[in-house]
């Protein structure tokens, strides 16, 4: 049996981000949430691509073993969407800021460079308490950050934009005023490149028309 996106068989999105939300119901995709708590810690040596491949599949498995998500799917199978992004500054991973300070050093790094976002989002299918991976795909994006001077950076870090963020940044946001320049997925710096999750559902044959 195959998922299929509807309204009776919402896709169910393993995140507790507000931006991926906002980014499905901007796309008219039904969708409820469903979260399960994974350890996010970066492993010494590890790079971003394995890094980001390892946890996609964690919060993929994590996720479709909920007594929820069991519980939802225990008559027909639904799709299921876990991602995670991470910002890259010169090959090293910039994870959530745990303070102000380490967010205006992070800033600091990032302004007047070049850095890398990368979201890796994986589509399994959920039955019954059980989650299977059917495809995966990491997208990359190019940012580049203006120069700006360490007063207004401080400014921004404690403006407290950036804290639950990779990087300390929101490009949607506040952030935005530090973005320069921009090559490929705008909203996979949001944390979700819909045009690519859209592609993927509409391939699989999961989503079968759209807009819905």
């Amino acid at each position: 049996m195959q998922p299929r996106v509807s309204a009776a068989t919402p896709l169910i999105l393993g995140s507790q981000s507000p931006r991926r939300r906002d980014l499905l119901a901007q796309l008219g995709l039904p969708h409820w949430v469903a979260v399960a708590e994974v350890d996010e810690r970066v492993l010494a040596g590890e790079e971003p691509g394995d890094y980001l491949e390892r946890i996609a599949a964690a919060k993929l498995e994590a996720v479709g073993g909920l007594a929820a998500v069991r519980e939802r799917t225990r008559e027909a199978p639904h799709a299921l969407l876990v991602a995670d992004t991470t910002v890259v500054c010169q090959g090293e991973i910039l994870g959530k800021p745990s303070d102000a300070d380490e967010a205006f050093a992070m800033l600091t790094r990032l302004a007047g460079r070049t850095h890398e976002v990368m979201t890796r989002f994986a589509l399994g299918v959920a039955f019954r308490g059980d989650a299977r991976l059917v495809t995966a795909h990491t997208e990359l994006t190019r940012v580049t950050f203006r120069a700006c001077s360490p007063a207004w950076l401080r400014r921004y870090a404690e403006s407290g934009e950036g804290l639950d963020k990779a990087g300390a940044y929101a490009g949607q946001g506040l952030g935005s005023f530090l973005i320069s320049r921009l090559e490929g997925s705008y909203t996979n710096v949001v944390g979700l490149p819909v045009a690519q999750v859209v592609e993927a559902l509409e391939r699989l044959g999961w989503l079968e028309a759209f807009p819905l």
